[in-house]
């Protein structure tokens, strides 16, 4: 549909795709609910467009935040993983969400020994009596990389080389709503993917060998990305596409240590979450533990993207003109864990630009983790108001993201 110069006509690049003033891919379910923006239509001159959005800006900037203090903020900024696999293993971590001491929770396969069980800990969790609902995440991406599997009973589905090499993106959206709601039904409201990373080496031991990415082709990752994605926004489950800048073409595992991309990293890598973005179809955006010389920062630094303030606020922000929360891989990892303090990887992964960090507690585990890495969070704010703007910003953005969970 033709649109007159200087006019949007919000139509999916590359996919042929009209989107409508139901904003189905346009905006999550969050985004729909703020006033204004349901006037979006076709054929919306520049001018009416900044209108709108203006209008939209405007309420969401009016709206109370619901935390009244820097120690909540910093609360939302957290992401745990936890041990055990009844309610009673989460009593903690629901008084944590009760006092908005903790932002979300994340499974491993170690948390699953039923579905029932799963059922009755998530329903502990959403009952805490938070200002704000937790998030409750886990990795079900499909084939090798999923926590809940037919042994517990969950239908499983293929995994992402599969999907893209046996179906159409239309049939894939089927298959992931269907999960989708399975997952909503046992409580969830996160998962972590796509992937949407490049397949460019055969070799690589963390996407090519466990078949995650859709293909090598940037349109092929889009349109099957954006199939995953509409599939969740069906069951009111959110995504993370991941993991920037790109996975893909890496010879190592950041789960076990330092990956240099510098010489592998291609740029194409980046056009998969341009596209997703620009549909808006970015809940959050996780970022792994990859260092790329150029983009690690000044003289004698050496961040990897999830640390990197030229990746996160440069590229992601700046270049390709995403706003929304961005979340951290695991920052237990061996690429973080191996080379930055606790507290260095921390403090840094928010100067760079992040809004979530996420940690498995896997390799040193301790019921209070979140407490200690809050604790980092505030005290460092306290000493740096740029710090403490910066926990602001990222909180704002938690909340948004967060007004559609209900």
């Amino acid at each position: 549909m033709p649109t007159r110069p200087g006019c949007y006509d919000f139509r999916g690049p590359k996919s042929g795709r009209a989107i409508t003033s139901a904003g189905r891919y346009l905006r999550p379910k969050w985004l729909r609910a703020l006033p204004g923006l349901s006037n979006l239509k076709y054929g919306m001159t520049s001018a009416r467009l900044l209108g709108v959005l203006a209008l939209a800006a405007g309420a969401f900037v009016a709206s109370p935040a619901p935390a009244q203090s820097l120690d909540e903020m910093a609360g939302q900024m957290i992401i745990v993983g936890f041990r055990g696999d009844t309610v009673e293993d989460t009593r903690t971590l629901v008084k944590m969400i009760g006092q908005g001491r903790l932002g979300g929770v994340m499974y491993l396969k170690t948390n699953v020994s039923s579905l029932d069980h799963v059922r009755a800990m998530n329903k502990a969790l959403r009952s805490a009596g938070a200002k704000l609902a937790p998030f409750i995440a886990l990795d079900q991406e499909g084939g090798s990389i999923e926590r809940l599997t037919k042994a517990v009973g969950f239908g499983e589905i293929s995994s992402a080389a599969e999907m893209a090499r046996r179906n159409s993106p239309e049939i894939a959206q089927t298959v992931y709503a269907g999960m989708a709601t399975r997952l909503a039904a046992l409580g969830f409201n996160l998962n972590f993917g796509p992937v949407v990373d490049l397949d460019l080496n055969p070799a690589n031991p963390i996407i090519g060998k466990y078949n995650r990415s859709y293909g090598s082709d940037p349109d092929t990752v889009v349109r099957f990305g954006e199939a995953f994605v509409a599939g969740h926004r069906q069951a009111h489950v959110l995504t993370a596409l991941k993991h920037f800048p790109g996975h893909g073409s890496s010879a190592a595992d950041s789960h076990a240590g330092f990956v240099d991309i510098s010489n592998t990293w291609q740029a194409i890598e980046l056009d998969p979450f341009r596209d997703l973005v620009a549909k808006g179809d970015a809940d959050m955006v996780m970022v792994a533990h990859l260092y790329h010389e150029k983009f690690a920062g000044g003289a004698g630094e050496q961040w990897p993207a999830s640390l990197s303030p030229n990746w996160v606020t440069g590229v992601l922000r700046a270049q390709l003109g995403y706003q929304g929360v961005v979340v951290t891989d695991d920052l237990e990892m061996g690429a973080i864990r191996k080379l930055f303090s606790f507290r260095q990887a921390i403090v840094q992964a928010v100067r760079a630009g992040d809004d979530l960090l996420l940690f498995s507690n896997t390799a040193d585990y301790r019921i209070g983790l979140a407490d200690e890495v809050r604790q980092i969070l505030v005290d460092e704010a306290q000493r740096d108001p740029g710090f403490a703007a910066r926990i602001r910003q990222s909180y704002e953005r938690i909340v948004a993201l967060k007004a559609g969970l209900g």
